[in-house]
């Protein structure tokens, strides 16, 4: 009796100033020992004293097995206590595709900032506690089409996959998210008169400052942010082609784009040297397109021109793919190419334009 007296002593001591009592001690290391399935029990058919030395020994087992658990508990709490803010996870993951494209770091930009500004809290969210179905809420809440989703959802998960490798959460939520359903609708081609008056609209507009540049894009398919990176270096109308750089191009790979006939012949006609586009020139494109009576505009439909157009007359899959830099012809056969609008290709390709 005494001696249990001590040790309920020396136990209150070590317990003095945490504010824990002895009860609760023991029932915690309880829970310890039954978490890792060490359970004392009585043997009827062992002596007292084998029975005693039997339970100290499990005893000692069990506080040593009790020790490693509550380790490896601290050690998953300071785990999951390690984490930063949403805030700090979109600047970590922007750092991290620093050398990625202008375009794909300002889409990435735009995006997030989006997210925080619609979604009210998220700035200061832990990552780590960010559930699967408050990602799907956020995508909702801050984007409107299934097209804006479907890249927001992209720029979500490419934040918690670096919030991941930096370890700070255990998975990407975003994963777990259904990607909205796109449906995407028909881009029809240019009529002949439409493209006749946009390519007076831009002989006409400022000194035909943007002349070079429709015509690249109707006649050889260079996407506009593509062709606001050309300089006049890239243009060979000696060897007729021009050198889109991988650094310049939407997929990341280089191609050479044949120069074709109608479009040599604008480009003859062009004042030559540093860059192809104007100065703001996406500002002087959208007022090339009112000054040419385009009220609405769909932004792929000169390279969906273009497509149709060269399909229907040089009919070659593979020459259009090349051309165009897709990495297979799934995409032009599905979307690209429409010969309901196609008319008169022959004269498309090769009719003079007096100027």
């Amino acid at each position: 009796m005494n001696t249990q007296r001590e040790e309920e002593q020396v136990a209150l001591s070590i317990l003095r100033g945490t504010g824990v009592n002895i009860v609760e001690a023991a029932l915690m290391a309880k829970a310890v020992l039954e978490a890792g399935g060490t359970r004392l029990r009585q043997n009827e058919n062992l002596s007292v004293e084998a029975e005693v030395r039997a339970s100290e020994t499990t005893a000692r087992r069990a506080l040593k097995r009790g020790k490693k658990i509550i380790e490896l508990g601290m050690a998953e709490m300071k785990k999951q206590e390690r984490t930063v803010t949403f805030e700090k996870a979109v600047e970590e993951a922007l750092q991290a595709r620093a050398g990625r494209r202008a375009r794909t770091l300002c889409d990435f930009r735009y995006i997030t900032r989006r997210f925080i500004k619609r979604c009210r809290g998220l700035a200061k969210r832990r990552v780590r506690a960010i559930t699967t179905q408050e990602c799907a809420e956020y995508i909702e809440m801050a984007f409107d089409t299934p097209s804006q989703r479907a890249k927001a959802r992209r720029v979500l998960s490419g934040v918690f996959s670096t919030a991941m490798k930096r370890g700070w959460c255990s998975e990407n939520p975003v994963a777990r998210v259904e990607p909205p359903r796109v449906v995407e609708k028909r881009i029809e081609v240019l009529k002949p008169q439409e493209i006749e008056g946009l390519l007076q609209a831009a002989e006409q507009y400022e000194g035909a400052c943007c002349l070079a540049a429709v015509g690249m894009m109707l006649y050889a398919g260079i996407r506009p942010h593509e062709v606001a990176r050309l300089t006049w270096e890239q243009v060979d109308l000696a060897g007729r082609a021009i050198c889109i750089l991988p650094q310049h191009s939407k997929t990341g790979g280089a191609r050479l784009v044949t120069i074709h006939p109608p479009l040599l012949r604008l480009l003859q006609r062009c004042r030559q040297g540093g860059r192809v586009c104007p100065p703001q020139w996406l500002k002087h494109w959208r007022a090339l397109r009112k000054q040419a009576g385009f009220a609405a505009w769909q932004p792929d439909v000169l390279r969906h021109t273009f497509a149709s157009y060269h399909l229907r007359y040089f009919r070659d899959y593979a020459a259009l793919q090349y051309e165009t830099g897709h990495r297979d012809s799934s995409l032009l056969r599905t979307r690209y190419v429409d010969m309901r609008g196609v008319v008169d290709a022959a004269a498309f390709w090769g009719k003079a334009r007096a100027k």
